[in-house]
C-alpha cells in the first residue's frame, strides 16, 4: 500500500445529518449509537447520529453511511482527507467529513456506497465491512 493509500472500515447503520439552532442544547437523542458527533458554530448546531434516533420534525438529511479511516493518525499528517476525497470528487460523490483526535470519518450517501468503495479501491484504498 502506498503512503497515500489508506484502510477504512464501514460502520454499521444509517446516519442522519441534522441542523439545529445555534443556541440549542445538544439533545439526548444525539448521543446514541456507535457513532455520533455534535459541532456548534455561531450559525448552527450540527448533529450526526443514527437516523432512527432523530425525532420527526427535526431538519435532517438521512441515509448516510460512515467510513472510518483506520487509525490512530498523527495530527501532523497532511493530506489524509484529500487522498480519499479526491477520488470520490472525481467520481461525482459528495462527502461529509468529520475528524476526531484519533482519526477521520467520511460520510457518503448509502445509495452511493458501492460507487464510493469502487472509487476508493481504484486509488489503492481498502474498505472492510462492506
Amino acid at each position: 500500500m502506498s503512503p497515500d493509500s489508506h484502510s477504512l472500515s464501514l460502520l454499521p447503520g444509517r446516519l442522519a445529518i441534522c441542523r439545529l439552532d445555534p443556541d440549542a442544547e445538544v439533545p439526548g437523542w444525539a448521543h446514541s449509537g456507535v457513532f455520533s458527533s455534535a459541532t456548534r458554530t455561531a450559525g448552527e448546531l450540527s448533529i450526526v447520529c443514527p437516523e432512527d434516533q432523530v425525532p420527526p420534525g427535526v431538519r435532517s438529511d438521512r441515509g448516510w453511511r460512515a467510513l472510518k479511516l483506520e487509525g490512530p493518525l498523527d495530527l501532523s499528517m497532511a493530506g489524509v482527507i484529500a487522498a480519499m476525497a479526491a477520488p470520490l470528487a472525481e467520481a461525482g460523490i459528495p462527502i461529509f467529513s468529520i475528524a476526531t483526535y484519533a482519526t477521520d470519518y467520511l460520510l457518503v450517501r448509502e445509495s452511493q456506497l458501492p460507487a464510493s468503495i469502487a472509487a476508493l479501491a481504484e486509488h489503492g484504498h481498502t474498505v472492510t465491512g462492506a
